[in-house]
């Protein structure tokens, strides 16, 4: 990837601004596109040390004519943009449409349009829905099981389609769960430790029982630029995660017993997906990456939870939780 013009959409997000930093520290020339909005808030952006070295533009995908201009001299796109938040999905589900299908097929008309040498699109472990086996491979059946799972399976295929029928070098890299510092509080971890940094003893939290696989942000950030920076794979996805199963409740104790403390769980109904929306399990075979690339996680889920912890503990970064609402 040297010399070459990058761009990264969803740039103000949590893994968006993680990737952003992590190119512009190795001197790319990075293009970080952020959603417009009248604050002119750059969001997660604003908290790298490299930002003056990185070209903000703020837009939206979901205008084509936008995305033309934008991804002008542009050889690698990585796209997160995307909604995310799966309790949203029920809400507004025709939004989802928008932002993730509709918004991906732009971008790959407006990469195959300016001759992109490589498209990395960013889906989702949540297209599988509940493993079928485990642990999942990237020829696992594919399931949307909530409104946001079926977009991101649309946006992926709409990917691929351009790839099969314009040959737009379209790689899909699948993370499972990513956590660290940034995440939204509508992730589980964020919600974990910004409830017991705030006093709470008692945690307000949905099923227990469902399991996933969770990578450290930094290590799913070296796994997208793996993916970006190995020979073809392209019409292809690529699984990112540990390999490593954990239930939400063995996650709690985990995350309590990193913060020196004790904590039990309420169940919260409403944080609860509707019954047949529920994944139940997630676990990740990243084989194919390691064999393709060479890439392995280095990062232990203790070892992550201790950097995130210690990020929340500064009081700048938990002020910007509120702790005491379900953020969907």
């Amino acid at each position: 990837m040297a010399n070459f013009n990058v761009l990264v959409t969803g740039a103000e997000g949590f893994i968006g601004s993680h990737l952003t930093e992590m190119l512009a520290a190795e001197g790319q020339n990075v293009t970080a596109l952020v959603q417009y909005n009248s604050f002119n808030s750059w969001g997660w952006l604003e908290a790298i040390d490299r930002l003056p070295s990185i070209n903000v533009v703020s837009g939206d995908i979901r205008d084509g004519h936008f995305c033309l201009d934008l991804v002008k001299g542009i050889d690698v796109i990585f796209n997160l943009a995307a909604l995310i938040a799966i309790p949203y999905s029920y809400r507004a589900p025709d939004s989802y449409v928008d932002t993730n299908i509709k918004g991906t097929m732009n971008l790959c008309q407006a990469a195959l349009r300016h001759g992109s040498k490589k498209f990395v699109q960013a889906s989702t472990s949540e297209v599988y829905g509940t493993a079928k086996y485990v642990p999942i491979d990237e020829n696992h059946p594919l399931c949307g099981q909530s409104p946001y799972s079926a977009s991101k399976i649309g946006a992926d295929a709409m990917a691929l389609s351009f790839h099969y029928a314009y040959e737009l070098p379209v790689v899909i890299a699948r993370p499972f769960n990513t956590y660290g510092p940034r995440q939204s509080a509508r992730a589980v971890i964020p919600t974990i430790i910004s409830q017991l940094l705030s006093g709470k003893d008692c945690i307000e939290l949905g099923d227990l029982s469902t399991t996933r696989d969770f990578t450290y942000v930094e290590d799913t950030c070296r796994g997208l630029l793996a993916i970006a920076a190995m020979e073809g794979g392209f019409g292809e996805a690529f699984h990112i995660g540990s390999n490593h199963e954990i239930s939400i409740g063995e996650l709690l104790e985990l995350i309590a017993d990193v913060l020196g403390t004790k904590a039990s769980a309420r169940r919260d109904e409403s944080r609860l997906r509707p019954v047949n929306s529920e994944v139940r399990r997630l676990v990740c075979d990243n084989r194919k990456l390691t064999l393709r690339s060479g890439f392995r996680p280095a990062v232990p889920l203790r070892q992550g939870l201790e950097r995130t912890a210690t990020w929340f503990r500064d009081r700048t970064n938990l002020s910007k939780y509120k702790f005491e609402l379900y953020n969907v």
